[in-house]
């Protein structure tokens, strides 16, 4: 590919963005050794993917998705050490998360000492609209 179609790509996009190129050194040297100027770059464009992911989530439809995953991953936090290794949430559903558990003692004290506490806190880390209802089975 030779040098002027990149530089034809730039102007265009000067032109079409209406910012200004910056210019490099060395098209500074080359301007100047060939008498002839050049515009300036454009300033980089960088987005960071969790921005970018920000911004596209909602349009395709995985907002709940992502929120699913943080969830999952916040687990541990949620409800401890030794509830964390005895069950796991297994999916998000119109506002109800479906848990499994290991053993049916850890499920009765999960389903009747700790759902209340541990509803609470994911409606505080993660809003109240996430999850309406949480449903123990053994699995």
């Amino acid at each position: 590919m030779s040098g002027g179609g990149y530089r034809e790509r730039r102007n265009l996009a000067s032109k079409l963005t209406g910012i200004p190129l910056k210019r490099t050194l060395r098209e500074q040297v080359l301007a100047e050794w060939r008498g002839v100027s050049e515009p300036a770059p454009s300033p980089e464009r960088t987005v960071s993917v969790k921005e970018l992911i920000a911004q596209l989530a909602p349009k395709l439809g995985l907002q709940n998705r992502l929120r699913e995953e943080e969830m999952l991953a916040a687990w541990n936090e949620i409800v401890g050490e030794f509830f964390a290794q005895h069950s796991r949430p297994a999916r998000l559903v119109n506002g109800v998360l479906y848990v499994l558990v290991l053993q049916p003692t850890v499920l009765y004290e999960l389903d009747r000492r700790w759902k209340g506490m541990i509803l609470e806190k994911i409606r505080v880390r993660f809003g109240l609209r996430l999850v309406k209802e949480i449903r123990f089975s053994v699995g």
